[in-house]
């Protein structure tokens, strides 16, 4: 009736699920947040396969971190919505998050946990702040 395959495919539906309704329901403040935690989670994710040398998790994770940040992170970049004040700070956020990038493949090519934590530490660093911004606009 309930194999371990069903219960492992039911309970990705249900998460797959939660983090759709999520993203439906979320603010664009809010959704920028999810993608620096799923960065997170995938440079985490990352650190622990290449601890345990697990080269194709390892890669997968990396790659999926890469194409938060490069995808999504730098992609919702918007200079013309930041005006002239604000083109400088876009210009600046992309020119780091190709660093951040360049950082993960880094990491990737020579299992340099180094990178991944220069990686990880730089995203924080940008999400403390953008969570701040949040904490701000509610207070």
């Amino acid at each position: 009736m309930y194999t371990p395959h069903n219960m492992r495919t039911g309970a990705g539906a249900y998460a797959r699920l939660g983090v759709e309704t999520s993203v439906m329901s979320a603010s664009p403040h809010q959704l920028i947040t999810m993608l620096f935690d799923g960065a997170k989670t995938a440079i985490g994710m990352a650190r622990h396969h290449m601890a345990a040398g697990e080269t194709q998790a390892k890669g997968n994770a990396i790659s999926k971190a890469i194409g938060i940040v490069d995808n999504g992170l730098k992609a919702a970049l918007d200079a013309d919505a930041a005006g002239e004040a604000g083109a400088e700070l876009v210009g600046n956020l992309s020119a780091l998050y190709d660093y951040v990038v360049q950082q993960l493949f880094r990491a990737n090519l020579h299992n340099d946990v180094q990178a991944l934590d220069e990686a990880d530490r730089l995203l924080e660093n940008i999400a403390s702040a953008w969570r701040e911004i949040d904490d701000r606009a509610r207070g």
